[in-house]
């Protein structure tokens, strides 16, 4: 979303953004409809709590709340600081404690899918990727679709790429960032398939390892309640064997890696 103009402007184009009237707006946050035109016009100047209330019924991520407050003269109310920031130690700890609970490969990413920690696991995803692709910020979306990234190892990559892509979608059209709309367009080429029929409940991730296959499926987990911009913008995706033989291979894997 743009990040310039006064509040009222912002908070129109996140109303537009999430297809809603004035008058819907009005009725979810229990205002007037007159009163959400009068600040989106700038008749009004809102006060940080009425930003904050229309903010919480448009769903705005903290960091696009803090900007609004900002243009509406008020001091931001979330505190923000990069993930490896000397300060930032209780975000780190809370994502570490997950990541070592996780037996199985899990990454941490930010709001743009790019790469912000991994555990020991999931060094098995960058097996003869190329190394422009390592380069930081590693992109996991990317990652997963470039050919000289996972791709050639992904043994159903026409299914998985179009899950992938269709995940990429809801992401833009729920927050259109720069980087994943670029990343959408760079590969919206590709010749992607819908799920083959099958008794299993979930698309699994077929990837080479060696001379195996791992047939993977993942959660992604976001913090509840989060009040610190970077925690809020944090997913977490965690796989797991989808079958014995994964199971048994991801344990060997496991076990030289800790080695």
């Amino acid at each position: 979303m743009t990040r310039r103009g006064n509040a009222g402007t912002m908070l129109r184009e996140w109303r537009q953004h999430r297809r809603l009237s004035q008058l819907d707006l009005a009725l979810r946050a229990q205002v007037s409809a007159k009163h959400v035109s009068y600040v989106e016009t700038g008749r009004s100047r809102p006060s940080p709590e009425m930003i904050l209330h229309l903010c919480d019924h448009l769903e705005v991520p903290l960091r696009d709340r803090n900007t609004i407050l900002l243009a509406g003269g008020h001091a931001p109310r979330y505190q923000h600081s990069s993930y490896d920031a000397a300060g930032n130690s209780e975000v780190r700890q809370v994502v570490d404690m997950v990541l070592s609970a996780h037996r199985y490969p899990a990454v941490v990413v930010d709001s743009r899918w790019n790469l912000v920690s991994a555990n020991a696991a999931a060094d098995m995803f960058l097996e003869d990727v190329a190394p422009h692709l390592l380069v930081a910020p590693i992109n996991v979306i990317r990652l997963s679709l470039d050919p000289a990234g996972l791709a050639p190892r992904v043994a159903n990559f026409p299914e998985y790429a179009g899950h992938v892509l269709a995940r990429l979608r809801r992401l833009v059209a729920q927050d259109p960032e720069p980087l994943l709309a670029e990343i959408l367009m760079e590969f919206a080429h590709l010749d992607v398939g819908p799920p083959p029929d099958s008794d299993g409940v979930v698309l699994p991730l077929e990837l080479r390892v060696g001379g195996d296959i791992a047939r993977m499926f993942s959660t992604i987990t976001t913090f509840g309640t989060p009040r610190e911009v970077t925690l809020s913008e944090l997913a977490i995706e965690t796989f797991y064997p989808a079958d014995e033989r994964t199971t048994e291979l991801l344990t060997v894997l496991a076990a030289s890696t800790a080695a």
